[in-house]
C-alpha cells in the first residue's frame, strides 16, 4: 500500500497541498482530478520522488520502480521512436518487441525510422506513452497523457494503457471525467482536498 499522511507542500507562500491524506489501491488505477493549481501535478511529482513534502509522510514507495508520462513528452529529439523507448529497457529485450508496441498505438513504419523531432505532436505523445508503459515499473504516473491525440488515436491508446497498466498501481491525472469513467477508476477530486483527502472519494465503473 502506498499512503500519504498529512502531506503539505508549499511553493513559496503558496500552499498547494495541506495536510493531505491518500491511500492508493494496490494494482488499481486511481484518477486524480481538480482545477489548475489544485495540486494534481505536484501530487504526481511527490509520488515519483521529484519533490519532497514540507510536512507529513509518504510510505510504501521504498524499492518500487516508477515510470511516468509527463505533461511534456521529454523525448530525446535526435533519437527515433524505437531509440527513445529502448532507453528504459535492458539490452536483452528484442527491438521487435519495441516496434510491436509502437505499432499497436498507431505508429507506422515510416514514422519509426525518423528522429522524433520530425514527428507530429500526437505521434510524439504515443512514443512517450509506450516508453513509460513498457518499463518494468510497479507505480505509473500518467499526467494528462492523452493531450494532443485525435479521437481515433485516443481510443487506441487508452485501450493500450488499460492493458499495460493492469495489475500495476497507476495514477491518472486528468481534467476529463469521461476518461476516469472509461477506466472504471476511483476518482479523487482535489477540489475538495483543502486540509485533507476528500472523504469517500467518488467511485465510477
Amino acid at each position: 500500500m502506498i499512503a500519504l499522511r498529512g502531506v503539505t507542500k508549499r511553493f513559496g507562500d503558496e500552499v498547494v497541498l495541506a495536510g493531505f491524506d491518500l491511500d492508493l489501491d494496490p494494482g488499481a488505477l486511481t484518477a486524480v482530478m481538480g482545477p489548475n493549481g489544485s495540486g494534481k501535478t505536484t501530487l504526481g511529482r511527490l509520488l515519483l520522488g521529484l519533490e519532497r513534502p514540507d510536512a507529513g509522510t509518504i510510505v510504501g514507495l521504498e524499492g518500487r520502480r516508477r515510470a511516468a508520462v509527463f505533461q511534456e513528452d521529454r523525448l530525446c529529439e535526435q533519437l527515433t521512436a524505437v531509440g527513445n523507448v529502448r532507453l528504459v529497457l535492458d539490452r536483452t529485450v528484442p527491438t521487435s518487441v519495441v516496434i510491436d508496441e509502437l505499432r499497436r498505438v498507431g505508429l507506422d513504419d515510416e514514422s519509426l525510422d525518423k528522429p522524433v523531432r520530425e514527428l507530429s505532436g500526437g505521434q510524439r505523445r504515443r512514443v512517450a506513452i509506450v516508453r513509460a508503459l513498457i518499463a518494468p515499473a510497479e507505480l505509473i504516473i500518467l499526467d494528462e497523457p492523452f493531450t494532443g491525440l485525435d479521437v481515433e488515436a485516443k481510443s487506441a491508446v487508452m485501450a493500450h494503457v488499460r492493458e499495460r497498466c493492469a495489475g500495476r498501481t497507476t495514477v491518472l491525472i486528468t481534467h476529463d471525467r469521461a476518461e476516469a469513467e472509461w477506466f472504471g477508476a476511483r476518482v479523487v477530486d482535489l477540489t475538495r482536498s483543502v486540509g485533507a483527502e476528500p472523504s469517500g472519494p467518488d467511485r465510477h465503473g
